[in-house]
């Protein structure tokens, strides 16, 4: 049964709203309530992006458009080489908080995660709600203001945001996408000062961070 336009269109907005929401409540929450309402939000989230059975083409998790995908990679990797080179140049470079391979593969597990969160979620309402344009700018900026106040995340996330939703657009992949994010992440933590990014954390976390 095929849902008519002004339902659809209320139901769209009403999960965007609960979708936001729930993400700046948890990213604003103390660690302690978090580690509760995180696995909550997450499973909300995902529950609500399936619940119209999308296929795994349809949510950039299968194949279709990998092998045009494959470039992102290469890309992302130039640019963290040429970023380190920079930052070694001015001094800036510094080693990766806490570098064991757990926390690495959950920050890269997370931000495919966060991938999934903004193509799969937001994306397509928004879509249906906006132009394809105005989609990706709403988008990008959701993104960028999930990572408040850590203003140089957010400057960052805000052009990411829009970068990777269009990729999305032309090559429909989550991999590729969430792959280079997690490098890029990765990249921005070694190459800007942690007195200025804090350990990369954001919402409550920034302020009660201690160098």
């Amino acid at each position: 049964m095929t849902l008519q336009p002004e339902r659809s269109s209320f139901r769209d907005r009403t999960e965007v709203i609960f979708g936001f929401g729930i993400i700046m409540l948890v990213l604003w929450l103390p660690q302690r309530e978090q580690l509760i309402m995180g696995p909550l939000a997450l499973a909300a989230t995902v529950t609500v992006i399936l619940w119209r059975r999308p296929t795994r083409d349809e949510l950039g998790l299968g194949w279709r458009g990998f092998v045009g995908a494959i470039w992102i990679m290469p890309a992302a990797v130039a640019l963290t080489v040429a970023s380190i080179v920079v930052a070694r140049g001015i001094g800036t470079f510094h080693a990766l908080y806490n570098p064991d391979f757990a926390h690495v593969g959950g920050y890269v597990l997370w931000t495919v995660y966060q991938q999934i969160l903004l193509q799969d979620y937001f994306m397509p309402r928004l879509t249906r709600m906006l132009t394809s344009d105005g989609a990706i700018a709403t988008a990008a900026v959701l993104f960028a203001v999930a990572h408040l106040p850590n203003l140089p995340l957010t400057l960052v996330t805000l052009v990411w945001g829009a970068v990777s939703c269009m990729l999305f657009r032309r090559y429909h992949n989550i991999y590729a996408l969430g792959l280079a994010q997690g490098l890029l992440g990765l990249c921005f933590a070694v190459c800007v000062p942690d007195a200025l990014h804090h350990h990369m954390h954001v919402g409550l976390g920034y302020w009660h961070y201690h160098p």
